[in-house]
């Protein structure tokens, strides 16, 4: 793999995370302030994953075609993955800053089950490149 197209690469996950961190954060805005009050915060967020699920096949399944991403494992695994470490980056940044907590009391005050879920969520959301688009057999 050349550095163009590991650059390549890099802008594609860039992108699927920007695009789904956009939107998952709309949603988030719309969970907290429609449904917790309604259904409490574990239901909340359980019933928002399937969303960000979707939304993520569809946006990873968009930029590899957008972007003519190599249908090879390793392509898409770099693309999933530099996604991820954005991901991760805003969500134990920018979010936490905005709540005004630390990554500790973040940790210790999350449901467990919730929790669970959230990081199944994010390891799919760093493998749904693979999954989208064509792609060769590996």
């Amino acid at each position: 793999m050349s550095i163009i197209e590991t650059i390549h690469l890099i802008r594609a996950g860039l992108l699927y995370f920007a695009i789904v961190f956009a939107v998952g954060f709309l949603l988030g805005m719309l969970r907290i302030l429609l449904m917790v009050p309604l259904i409490g915060v574990r239901y909340a967020e359980l019933l928002e994953m399937p969303f960000m699920l979707a939304l993520s096949f569809v946006t990873a399944r968009f930029l590899v075609r957008k972007m003519s991403v190599s249908p090879d494992a390793l392509s898409r695994i770099v693309m999933g993955a530099t996604g991820l470490v954005f991901m991760l980056i805003a969500e134990f940044g920018f979010v936490l800053w905005l709540q005004r907590i630390s990554i500790r009391d973040y940790l210790a005050d999350r449901d467990p089950v919730t929790t669970a879920a959230f990081y199944l969520s994010l390891l799919l959301f760093a493998i749904m490149p693979l999954f989208a688009g064509k792609r060769s057999r590996i």
